[in-house]
Order: C-alpha cells, then sequence, then structure tokens
C-alpha cells in the first residue's frame, strides 16, 4: 500500500509530506494517525530541530475527505476520527521542534487547522487559507484552538466568522504567514527556510519554543483541544457531514 504520509531527512530538517494527492491530500483518519506518529517521531531529542510540513502533488490540503467518511457503509475507521484527529492536534502543539508549513493552492478546513497548528507558514501568492465551516453549518474546533492560542481575539473572528479564502498576501499582513511568494516558488522557500533554521544552534531553536510555550495560554494541550471540541452548544445530529462547498 501507498504510504499516506512520508518522512525523511533533508539538509538538517525532518520533512513531512501528506501522500494522498489523488485526493488533494483529504484527511482521513488513518491519514491522521500516520501523520500524528510521524510528528511524535519528529519530536525525538535524537531528530533535527526543524520540522517541514508539506502536501504531496503541489498542494496542501483540501481539508477532511468527506466522501470517503460519508461512504455507505461506513469505514470502519470513522468512530476514530475525532479522537486521531485531536492526538494529532496535540502531537503538533507539543512538538519542541520548530515546525514550518509549505502552503501551496490551499489549506481548507481540516486542512487550515494543519497549517495553523505550525510555527511559521510560507504561503503561495494566489494560494489560500479558508477556515470555512461556518458556511457549512458545523464547528471548526481545532481552527479556534490553535487561532485563540497564537492570535488575538479579533484576528480569529475576522477568519472564523467569515469563512472566506484569505490569499497569501493578506495572511502575512495578518501575520498568519511569514512570507509570501510566488506559486512556484513555494516549496523551495519553505525548504530553503528550514535550511537556514536548521544552522542555528539547535538549543536556541529549541529553548526559544519551550519559553513561548511556556508563557502561551495553552498548559494541558489535551485538555484544550477536548475543550475545544465539546464547547459548542448546538453539535448537530451526529449525521452525515455536510459536502464540500
Amino acid at each position: 500500500m501507498t504510504e499516506l504520509v512520508r518522512s525523511s531527512i533533508h539538509d538538517g530538517y525532518t520533512e513531512i509530506v501528506l501522500n494522498r494527492p489523488e485526493r488533494r491530500n483529504a484527511l482521513i483518519q488513518p491519514l491522521g494517525a500516520e501523520l500524528r506518529d510521524a510528528v511524535l517521531a519528529a519530536s525525538g531529542d535524537d531528530s533535527p530541530a526543524v520540522v517541514l510540513l508539506r502536501g504531496e502533488g503541489g498542494a496542501f490540503c483540501s481539508g477532511l475527505d468527506l466522501k470517503a467518511m460519508n461512504a455507505d457503509p461506513p469505514p470502519a475507521w470513522r468512530a476514530e476520527q475525532g479522537a486521531t484527529m485531536r492526538e494529532l492536534h496535540v502531537a503538533l502543539y507539543e512538538c519542541p521542534k520548530v515546525i514550518v508549513c509549505a502552503l501551496e493552492k490551499y489549506a481548507i478546513n481540516a486542512g487550515a487547522a494543519l497549517a495553523l497548528g505550525c510555527d511559521l507558514i510560507v504561503v503561495g501568492e494566489q494560494s489560500y487559507l479558508q477556515v470555512g465551516e461556518v458556511q457549512q453549518g458545523i464547528a471548526a474546533p481545532n481552527n479556534v484552538a490553535w487561532l485563540s492560542a497564537r492570535f488575538s481575539e479579533a484576528t480569529a473572528a475576522s477568519i472564523v466568522y467569515s469563512g472566506r479564502r484569505i490569499p497569501g498576501p493578506e495572511l502575512v499582513l495578518m501575520g498568519v504567514a511569514l512570507r509570501s511568494v510566488p506559486e512556484a516558488e513555494v516549496l523551495q522557500s519553505a525548504r530553503e527556510l528550514c535550511a537556514e533554521l536548521a544552522g542555528y544552534p539547535p538549543a536556541g531553536i529549541l529553548n526559544s519554543k519551550a519559553i513561548m510555550r511556556a508563557l502561551g495560554p495553552v498548559k494541558d494541550a489535551k485538555e484544550w483541544f477536548a475543550t475545544a471540541a465539546t464547547a459548542g452548544p448546538h453539535r448537530g445530529s451526529g449525521g452525515p457531514l455536510p459536502p464540500v462547498r
């Protein structure tokens, strides 16, 4: 079987790749589990201090694979989807290494949460991030959890309540992305950034991130993401998820 997630070492950093290009790297529970394990492995003390997260096929992530999740009969893994995704985001938050996202084309809904879970984002000028769950009448717990941990309430509100596509240059102005580059240069620029960071003394990166985490609002990542998953008063019927718009 094709690996849903690939991991390798390049120029002193770990590169983790979402590998479902035929589905625009849409997320399913098995991919989430492999990605969680790859992040945990990259968090090891003997691994590089920098991680690059990207999607195969020139796109980052189109969100949850709703077609697969709503299959009849339901896939055996669907019951574990929510728990696995929370475990993945806890692993991202607790990763002591700096994580760089190469945001090519789009990061939509659950894909946006993955991008927001990275410490630095390199995005294409025509690429976009979209937290569009509000337009579908569903919650965006992992997106809201990351936005609340990293940004002001005003910034989070502008992203979550509008549900709109936010292009690369605007993401930079908002402080969500580090830099915006021409589409064809996203991956190379992200790799160059990782190589640059990997050239710094690892202790500087690791200690800086540890201090930022210690002084941040999240004291228990498991509790933070679990609270986000259950906080809304209107959780819906639990039936089939709506189609992507």
